[in-house]
């Protein structure tokens, strides 16, 4: 039998932003409140028709989207939540469930408010589409995240 075949890390994304709130409210409106300040009908897969997202608040709790219509799509699993300190996701939106990427996010006292520190990583798994996806990912959290959430905190 011969060795798996070595696979090529890819260096994570990372954004980090500072908000003027206490980690425990910056934590609440990114999990609580998500739906406020995710632009999801720009950022989902049901785009125009996408009514809303949802972050179950419990490890196993689910992250997902419902359309207009009520259909549910699922973006990823809670694999460790620690509130306020943060949580780790798995991510798949619109892709293979099996092969996951993964979201880490952190809430951090500073003498401003709170940083909130993005990982975004294990692109590996996505085999020969983990460089585009990564790439566009880079593009998407800098509206998501550093415009959105940020907007969604003042």
């Amino acid at each position: 039998m011969s060795p798996a075949p070595e696979v090529e890390k890819i260096a994570p994304i990372r954004k980090s932003v500072v908000v003027r709130r206490k980690p425990e409210e910056a934590f609440s409106i990114f999990t609580e409140r998500l739906s406020s300040w995710w632009p999801h009908k720009t950022h989902s897969l049901f785009k125009d028709k996408a009514a809303t997202v949802v972050m179950e608040p419990r490890n196993g709790g689910k992250l997902y989207e419902i359309s207009d219509s009520g259909e549910r799509k699922e973006w990823g699993t809670i694999v460790s939540w620690d509130p306020p300190r943060g949580f780790v996701s798995t991510w798949h939106p619109g892709m293979d469930p099996a092969n996951p990427t993964e979201v880490e996010i952190r809430f951090t006292a500073v003498s401003e408010g709170t940083r909130v520190d993005l990982e975004h990583r294990n692109w590996e798994k996505l085999g020969a589409k983990a460089a585009e996806s990564r790439e566009g990912y880079d593009k998407g959290w800098v509206a998501v995240f550093e415009e959105s959430f940020v907007k969604g905190c003042a």
